[in-house]
């Protein structure tokens, strides 16, 4: 059910949509708003946000990516971009309430300790480690005390560095159980040929956890292949207009986008089904008319020995299956057949 926590939502049942509002919402209260309201009418099961301040995420000379520089104006510092988009605890209530409404999930990312603390008096009962935390030990450290479930995304990371982040949550009070693994590319956007999506499978066999995948690529197909391919977790940006100002609009899904791609994640699901091979129910009124009967290929009389030149397989599947072949090879015709008549015994 959106707008709780579903019992074992990592676990085998619906995968778990995260809408990646983060800081698309440029700083404006009703900016973000709008992003909940388009990611509840997506149908995702939670729109998530970003937690933090300036002052403690980011030195004051800290230089932008390449992807941010392209983005948002070139004679600013990635501090000054990052103070535009933080969000106050009143922010937050307030947006937390409006997700009440919408009855979607409120998530957002803590990037600092206080930012952790914060959330944590807020009541989340889930914390995403964001990928550039992977390594930061004092975070993870607060994180797993809390003992709450986590989502774990691992970009830029390799084998090691997850194994130590996971010893880490583990050994102050996470359950591994409650922690769900995201492979993740941090380039924005992600080029195709760097997903390198079998990575969330030996990340699933490395450290016995669920998986997810938490997508920046272009498009939407990587993410539904994901889920084909076992994600328990969905993570996709999204912005209410790819033209806006700011460092992540372009890589992210506009509101239709988004709806397409939650609707092609339930329709896989859909698809996985029992595992049982078995008829359908939707296929079983095909099955007389597309499988085949042993035919008369000719007229034959009464007494007259069957053979493969008096007869043949056609449809419907109606009579004697045509498995039976060997078994109506050289019996003798109980009556009269006229050509196409199915053969009786």
């Amino acid at each position: 059910m959106r707008g709780t926590l579903r019992e074992g939502w990592t676990g085998m049942g619906k995968v778990f949509i995260i809408a990646e509002a983060g800081v698309n919402h440029n700083g404006s209260l009703g900016t973000a708003k709008r992003l909940i309201d388009a990611a509840a009418e997506a149908g995702a099961d939670a729109v998530k946000f970003q937690t933090f301040k300036a002052e403690r995420l980011v030195s004051a000379c800290a230089p932008k990516a390449a992807y941010q520089k392209k983005t948002t104006g070139k004679g600013e510092s990635q501090f000054e971009m990052i103070k535009r988009l933080e969000l106050d605890i009143k922010a937050h209530r307030a947006l937390m309430d409006h997700c009440r409404k919408k009855r979607i999930i409120f998530l957002s990312s803590p990037f600092d300790l206080d930012s952790i603390s914060l959330l944590g008096k807020l009541g989340l009962k889930v914390f995403k480690i964001p990928s550039g935390e992977i390594t930061n030990l004092p975070y993870l450290k607060k994180i797993g005390s809390l003992k709450r479930k986590v989502i774990l995304s691992t970009g830029m990371a390799d084998m090691g560095e997850i194994e130590d982040a996971l010893n880490v949550l583990a050994g102050v009070g996470s359950s591994r159980k409650d922690i769900t693994v995201l492979h993740c590319n941090t380039e924005y956007p992600t080029p195709y040929g760097d997903v390198n999506l079998r990575a969330m499978l030996s990340i699933k066999e490395a450290f016995k956890v669920k998986v997810g995948y938490s997508d920046h690529t272009l498009g939407m197909e990587i993410p539904v292949a994901a889920v084909a391919l076992g994600a328990t977790v969905i993570e996709k940006h999204f912005t209410l207009d790819k033209n806006m100002q700011g460092p992540d609009h372009r890589a992210s899904l506009e509101p239709d986008e988004l709806k397409l791609m939650v609707k092609a994640i339930r329709n896989v699901e859909k698809a996985f089904g029992s595992g049982i091979k078995e008829p359908s129910s939707s296929e079983l009124r095909n099955k007389e008319i597309v499988r085949k009967s042993i035919v008369a290929s000719c007229p034959i009389k009464k007494g007259e020995t069957l053979s493969a030149r008096n007869m043949a397989t056609k449809r419907p599947g109606t009579g004697i299956s045509p498995m039976q072949w060997d078994k109506v090879i050289g019996g003798k015709a109980v009556k009269d057949f006229l050509k196409d008549d199915p053969i009786t015994l």
